[in-house]
């Protein structure tokens, strides 16, 4: 409907649309209207990627106008129901599906992928989805909602983005009887036919789209998350989003709150609920941190506590080995015994953060740091509203996915901290692919820091993040950090090394404005006619 008199002339498109030629801004406002009806959040998902699908640009626009409203439907926590629902709810597929049967014709399936200037691949074999666990294929809705995020957040061209599903099976029984399912209906492979899956799917993008390509691994199952993040982060430009992006953004929140109670982060002891990928990632980093900031690393490990489900883990000395056993404490009686402590959870089993845990950390401390990080809002750890209510709201609270704003009695009102990854990987992302970095170590996850972006008064509302409506802005001042950081550091691979590193990324930012199909149409001038005969 956009389309000009000329180009719908040009096109044969003359008849085929209602004669008004309509403004982006009016179409924008008609999907606007038409979400505002829709009260169901799996309704406006579909609404949404429905829209993606006929007119990308509008729906990139609706989108960042309105990132606050729309991100927790293109994202956590809604893509997460969008999965468990993604064979009931399909229109058409969207992205790469690579099954164990495709071994030895994985670049051939690349070459079916109609976009030739891949820059930016996610993938996910679909085993450990959010906190819902294995989803098989249905897990795709994760890579599509996280390039998603690259465009709105960080501007990056979204045919330079490939979604991918690696479908090795699945042990998820209700999907395997589910006659709905798209995926294989076996059990997972686990043998040696599944790592030579992901050589090959590896050396096949690489092959294809070249060494500089990045490749962010997200959703895999704990035990092959860690060793396939070791395997492949010297030979590609790779990371896995849930160990070092969630580590990226729960350190960012720590950071913030050091600003709000006045205490260095090498003074905080850190309790864990949950010793996974995201908790063993945050601890890592935050290590890294404390270390930067003058700790020897014994020191800095030592004012970190990791609470599995099975208890307190620590490590002891059995006949001159390292061994790690569980101490069976409860979570209270932990949290009891060290005074001055943050407490994090990245378990995804639900509400852990008790009123007894919140009532003794509000009593404990002054400031007590809380972070529910467990995704979707099901599987967090407690509300928003119990923590500051039960804390008096004297806590810091920051969650995985958003909660509402809290009013307390007295009349305070508290803006929650949503402790959302897209704050660090659309940037960190935009970054890498611009400067050409091979490979991207922990460093550059320890400089994509966000507190100097976050004011006093953002600061005094409760929020440890900035506010969602501005995270464009974040993400390319993100961007600009670390395109600073990897050229100073030897780690860039693209030259010449542009000057202005903040005109150089803000260049690249993908625009939302529609093309004119027109062609180029001109006159000769100056020429002569051709002679009678």
């Amino acid at each position: 409907m956009a389309f000009s008199l000329q180009e719908r002339q040009i096109l044969g498109l003359q008849g085929l649309l209602p004669p008004k030629i309509e403004s982006q801004d009016i179409q924008a406002m008609r999907f606007q209207r038409n979400l505002k009806k829709m009260t169901e959040p799996l309704e406006k998902y579909i609404y949404l990627m429905g829209i993606q699908e006929r007119n990308e640009k509008l729906f990139y626009r609706v989108l960042m106008e309105d990132i606050e409203e729309l991100m927790p439907i293109v994202y956590t926590p809604t893509v997460g129901l969008a999965c468990t629902q993604y064979g009931h709810i399909f229109r058409r597929p969207k992205g790469l599906f690579i099954s164990i049967l495709d071994r030895g014709h994985i670049r051939s399936i690349l070459d079916n992928w109609p976009e030739t200037n891949v820059a930016a691949v996610v993938v996910t074999d679909g085993e450990r989805i959010l906190g819902l666990g294995d989803l098989g294929v249905f897990g795709m809705g994760i890579p599509v909602g996280k390039l998603c995020l690259y465009t709105a957040c960080a501007g990056i061209r979204p045919e330079r983005c490939l979604p991918v599903v690696i479908d090795v099976g699945t042990d998820n029984e209700t999907l395997l009887k589910d006659p709905f399912y798209m995926g294989l209906y076996q059990k997972r492979d686990r043998s040696q036919l599944y790592d030579d899956l992901i050589d090959e799917f590896m050396e096949a993008v690489v092959d294809k789209y070249g060494q500089d390509t990045l490749i962010q691994f997200e959703d895999f199952g704990n035990h092959n998350a860690f060793r396939l993040m070791r395997k492949y982060r010297e030979k590609y430009c790779t990371f896995n989003d849930d160990i070092q992006g969630t580590a990226a953004v729960a350190l960012a929140g720590l950071l913030a709150a050091q600003r709000a109670i006045g205490k260095p982060i090498t003074e905080h002891r850190v309790l864990f609920c949950g010793a996974g990928e995201a908790a063993l990632g945050i601890a890592n980093l935050i290590t890294m941190s404390m270390v930067e900031k003058g700790l020897t690393q014994d020191e800095a490990r030592k004012k970190i506590w990791m609470f599995d489900k099975d208890g307190l883990l620590v490590k002891v000395v059995v006949q001159s080995k390292h061994r790690h056993v569980v101490f069976h404490f409860s979570f209270v009686t932990v949290c009891v015994a060290e005074l001055k402590r943050c407490v994090w959870s990245v378990s995804g089993a639900g509400r852990l953060f008790t009123h007894d845990v919140l009532k003794k950390m509000g009593t404990l401390n002054k400031r007590p740091i809380i972070f529910a990080l467990s995704n979707p809002t099901t599987k967090a750890e407690c509300t928003a509203e119990d923590a500051y209510t039960l804390t008096d709201g004297r806590c810091l609270f920051a969650s995985g996915s958003p909660f509402d704003t809290v009013t307390l009695a007295d009349g305070r009102v508290f803006t929650p901290g949503q402790g959302n990854n897209a704050y660090i990987f659309p940037g960190v992302a935009l970054a890498v692919i611009l400067s050409g970095v091979r490979h991207i170590s922990d460093t550059v996850f320890l400089e994509a820091t966000l507190a100097d972006q976050l004011t006093d008064e953002e600061l005094a509302e409760g929020r440890l993040y900035p506010p969602l409506s501005n995270i464009r802005e974040v993400s390319i001042q993100m961007a600009v950090k670390v395109v600073r950081f990897v050229y100073a550091n030897n780690m860039a691979f693209r030259y010449p090394e542009p000057k202005d590193k903040d005109t150089f990324v803000r260049s690249t930012v993908w625009d939302i404005s529609y093309d004119s199909f027109l062609p180029d149409i001109y006159e000769w001038k100056g020429m002569n006619p051709a002679p009678d005969h």
